[in-house]
């Protein structure tokens, strides 16, 4: 057999050639999955510290609706949800209040249970009213504002955490501005962390 050494190095160089280039494209691909991933990462690290909400000077939290990442569904409400990241100063236990605007002040009309999670703790209650706020300035006539005590968190250390509420009455401004959806009787306003003073 006679092997012409053109040949040979002609398939030596076809193969190198085309093992260069697969590992070529193995890096480029590589590359650009490492720098999308990192990329993304910075972004949401970005966003969740320009959301983070914190404590206010007498130590109590303000989560507003208007404030929270959102997801809400025409076709399953039940499952809307809210989320909050906020930033602990000051540990310890503090008791949820869920705020409403409300026509009504004897039925706060929330047709399923309110879930509230921190963590692994989660508070599940049917909002009550259990007092109204009169000449609120987050509520505009003809509505009041009504709070219902839903329990308490406790936080053992300082520092961030992420607080979600799964409730029907979480619609995000763009799903109501997308279907023109009106003005319930009652509409969910904010979550109110106070700290509990011994």
């Amino acid at each position: 057999m006679i092997v012409y050494p053109s040949l040979l190095i002609n398939q030596l160089f076809i193969g190198d050639y085309r093992i260069m280039r697969n590992i070529f494209l193995l890096s480029v691909v590589s590359a650009v999955l490492m720098w999308s991933c990192g990329g993304a990462e910075k972004k949401s690290n970005f966003t969740a510290r320009e959301n983070i909400i914190v404590q206010q000077d007498d130590g109590s939290f303000m989560l507003k609706l208007d404030k929270a990442d959102c997801y809400s569904s025409v076709d399953d409400p039940s499952a809307n949800t809210a989320e909050w990241n906020v930033k602990i100063t000051k540990p310890g236990r503090y008791n949820v209040w869920l705020s409403s605007a409300t026509l009504d002040t004897l039925d706060l009309n929330y047709s399923n249970s309110v879930r509230i999670t921190l963590a692994d703790s989660q508070l599940e209650a049917d909002p009550a009213i259990d007092r109204i706020v009169r000449n609120s300035d987050e509520v505009n006539y003809p509505y009041y504002r009504a709070d219902s005590f839903m329990g308490s968190f406790y936080f053992p250390e300082p520092g961030e955490y992420n607080i979600q509420l799964i409730s029907e009455k979480v619609i995000s401004r763009e799903l109501r501005e997308k279907t023109n959806q009106l003005p319930d009787n009652t509409m969910l306003m904010s979550v109110i962390l106070t700290p509990l003073t011994r």
